[in-house]
């Protein structure tokens, strides 16, 4: 490459990655405001309810970031190759695919939440505080699918900035309306899930002037449901939607694995270590989203130099991120637990705090994951994605969880997950290079 390329191309990646970053932490907000506010608002009970309702939010944002970013990459990979009608196409099929998704979630609101608030534990104690988050986030899905969908297509089409205001906005407004409706109009829990569900009409609302100034390259198109607009939409978002319903699936595990360890508080202070990993999470999944467009677009031009070199970057920067993270998670993990523990619990502190600093060890390792599974589905490599997603997922995670805490009790529980990471980066990392050597990439 050029020195003008290169050049170029970290300017590229600097102002998506710096956008989507931004933009993925202001999402990730939807659930931190919940779990402070919670805390501060009902309390353990609260908090317990909360965490034991979160993996289904993670399935359904799982789902629009499926379509969403399987869609938004086919439409880049396409904008340049195929005609408007092509690109059309795939659009309308991903817009049919999330009203799809939504009808399923909230049938599943309507008549089966009692069903799934017993699979997922909850005992008496905050069984109707968790089967009314849960039934609200459902019937909300329809708004949370739509606006994954439109974010990632914004996206594609040449306006990052947008998409990032949108998301901000979004969140912003969660954080304000959870402080309104759970403290001064006294809603509970109903308030916090109400607030959250009101966040994507906010963020749609921002993109609207995408559409009203006619600035948008996609539109809504007659058409019959395509299953080869379907499978490679799917095909390409696969990765998004496992890592998304693997955190909601390990969620569930290590809160019954907890709750056998040591019951609700131990759960509540899960709560806090799971709530803050969606942020930490949130960065290298902005880092991924960011580098997604600029490399299905160089990928799909035939530059694979710039692609690759869009890729070190994005590794650089989260080794960065990294280490600042977990220094500040080391050093400060006390005060971190205390900003969720209304009550002072000390047992519930001292769970967290050694959690804190043994959970996230796993950073780097889940960086990695994270952008190299990006990576692939960007260049049209959805098989490699998809393992990596699925060892990270469900392969390793789920039997480390239950093989390390029988050995070690809670201590086992928390190393679980950075082990499994770093199991499945070092397998990565040789297939990566086995493929480099090989010039499949």
């Amino acid at each position: 490459m050029q020195k003008s390329e290169k050049t170029a191309c970290l300017k590229e990646f600097a102002h998506y990655c710096t956008l989507n970053v931004l933009g993925a932490l202001g999402l990730s907000c939807y659930i931190l405001a919940d779990t402070y506010f919670v805390s501060k608002g009902l309390g353990a009970d609260g908090l317990t309810a909360l965490n034991l309702a979160i993996p289904v939010y993670s399935f359904i944002h799982g789902c629009g970031l499926m379509t969403g970013m399987g869609g938004g990459t086919r439409y880049s990979l396409k904008k340049s190759l195929s005609g408007q009608e092509e690109t059309d196409r795939i659009f309308t099929n991903a817009v049919l695919s999330a009203f799809l998704f939504s009808a399923l979630f909230m049938v599943t609101g309507i008549f089966f939440t009692d069903s799934i608030v017993s699979l997922l534990g909850a005992d008496a104690a905050v069984y109707q505080m968790t089967k009314t988050y849960l039934r609200v986030i459902l019937l909300f899905s329809p708004l949370f699918l739509m606006n994954n969908v439109m974010l990632c297509f914004v996206r594609n089409d040449g306006a990052p900035e947008l998409a990032m205001r949108a998301m901000l906005s979004g969140s912003l407004s969660n954080t304000a309306l959870d402080y309104i409706f759970i403290f001064p109009c006294k809603m509970g829990i109903f308030g916090a899930v109400l607030a959250t569900g009101t966040a994507p009409l906010i963020s749609l609302l921002m993109l609207s002037p995408h559409f009203l100034k006619k600035k948008n390259q996609f539109h809504l198109i007659k058409c019959r449901p395509a299953w080869k607009q379907l499978s490679g939409i799917f095909s390409s978002g696969i990765p998004f939607l496992v890592t998304e319903v693997s955190s909601g699936i390990v969620m569930m595990i290590f809160n019954t694995v907890i709750l056998k360890l040591e019951g609700n508080v131990g759960v509540a202070a899960y709560g806090i270590i799971a709530n803050i990993s969606l942020v930490v999470l949130s960065i290298y999944t902005g880092i991924s989203q960011g580098i997604q467009p600029v490399i299905s677009r160089h990928y799909g031009a035939g530059n694979r130099g710039s692609a690759m070199a869009v890729l070190k970057y994005a590794l650089i920067s989260m080794l960065v991120f990294s280490v600042l993270i977990y220094a500040g998670i080391f050093l400060y993990a006390g005060q971190i637990s205390s900003i969720f523990n209304k009550e002072h619990n000390e047992i519930l502190a001292e769970i967290a705090v050694k959690g804190l600093r043994l959970y996230f060890t796993a950073c780097p390792f889940a960086g990695f994951n994270i952008i190299i599974s990006a990576y692939y589905t960007s260049c049209a490599h959805p098989v490699p994605a998809n393992l990596i997603s699925m060892l990270r997922g469900f392969l390793v995670i789920i039997p480390s969880a239950f093989v390390f805490s029988a050995v070690a009790g809670m201590t086992g529980v928390w190393c679980a997950f950075p082990c499994t990471e770093l199991c499945v980066s070092a397998a990565g990392m040789l297939y990566f290079m086995n493929m480099k050597k090989c010039k499949s990439i």
